[in-house]
């Protein structure tokens, strides 16, 4: 019995130990200095280059492109350079950005923490999601970082932000997790999902590391809500699970993200719906239609159910919901929580694409 208690007294404090703000002299002194040491080459600086036809900048309003358009001399094609950074993933070269950072390049390169520069090519990306996975050959001696379990992560936690802010060079910040579940926020051609920090983020951090005290990543920084283009504190990372789930498509040669198809449409739960339902909380999302060749079509839902956790996570918004079934994995089973006329269901639900 003493053996047994001592066991569940040193477990807790083993693993608060791994995010536990520095206390003693020495360990302020040091700061992140070990935590810096460990992460920072595997995040990389990424340039990138694109050709723009200036029709296409027509087409999309800029004013000195529709001038130089209307000019003869101005068909050549313009050259589009973007600048960000990204974190490797593998030691065999596998790096994840943000979409927005490689968008449609012709020219990628790659610069390492120690200077040396590669050529980098897409294997995967996806605009919605705002993530690209690239792959640099022939490089040795790589540094990369350990993906964390998303669910995880809690608010208060210390987090640290690296990347390559306005090009001035790889650059470290320090923060706290500030929220969770984040899904109002654009980026990309859709709104996501995502964790928030008050670490500064800036232009050029996009695609970089979160990451925790014990180094590991807990997402790639995409985002910054701010009025005038610099850090006002409010950062936004790409949950480490759906990096997570871009690494394995990517393994398996896929070049297009797929993404679990739900086939329903609804609404987030509020208060005033919960009273009508007899819920306790206003939780979940109220199903309104159900398409019958949906997997959740063939599992049995239908409208007026509520769907209040995926794969045990909960779900409260649409983007919540998509990202749960994202993390759940294409073409395996995810546990639904379901609540119909008051009773509670969990059902197992396949996780596939939409229809041809």
């Amino acid at each position: 019995m003493i053996r047994l208690l001592m066991i569940l007294i040193i477990l807790p404090v083993t693993a608060w130990s791994e995010m536990r703000v520095p206390s003693d002299p020495l360990e302020i002194s040091i700061g992140f200095v070990p935590v810096v040491k460990k992460t920072a080459p595997a995040v990389v600086n990424i340039y990138a280059k694109w050709l723009v036809n200036p029709q296409e900048r027509l087409a999309q309003g800029d004013a000195i492109q529709r001038r130089n358009a209307e000019d003869p001399d101005a068909e050549e094609p313009d050259v589009e350079n973007s600048l960000g950074s990204g974190v490797i993933l593998t030691d065999d070269g596998i790096v994840v950005s943000n979409y927005h950072v490689v968008q449609m390049a012709t020219d990628i390169r790659v610069v390492l923490h120690d200077r040396r520069e590669f050529k980098a090519r897409i294997l995967l990306s996806d605009k919605e999601s705002d993530l690209a996975i690239l792959k640099i050959d022939n490089a040795k001696d790589l540094t990369s970082l350990d993906l964390r379990e998303s669910d995880t992560v809690e608010v208060g936690e210390l987090a640290l932000a690296i990347g390559n802010p306005y090009g001035v060079g790889q650059t470290v910040s320090s923060g706290i997790i500030s929220g969770l579940a984040r899904s109002g926020v654009a980026t990309g051609s859709a709104y996501g999902y995502f964790i928030q920090t008050d670490a500064p983020v800036n232009p050029g951090n996009s695609g970089g590391a979160l990451v925790d005290m014990a180094g590991r990543l807990i997402g790639i920084n995409t985002s910054i809500l701010s009025g005038s283009g610099g850090s006002n504190g409010i950062g936004f990372a790409i949950p480490a699970s759906l990096v997570a789930e871009f690494l394995a498509q990517a393994r398996e040669g896929i070049a297009h993200y797929s993404r679990p198809w739900a086939g329903l449409s609804g609404r987030p739960v509020t208060a005033s719906m919960a009273t009508v339902l007899g819920m306790e909380l206003p939780e979940g999302i109220f199903i309104a239609k159900v398409h019958k060749q949906s997997a959740f079509g063939v599992a049995g839902f239908q409208p007026g159910d509520v769907i209040v956790a995926v794969g045990g996570g909960p779900v409260n918004t649409p983007a919540e919901m998509v990202y749960r079934m994202s993390v759940a994995g294409l073409g395996k089973n995810a546990l639904i929580t379901r609540i119909r006329s008051g009773e509670t269901q969990i059902i197992s639900v396949d996780m596939t694409t939409a229809p041809d």
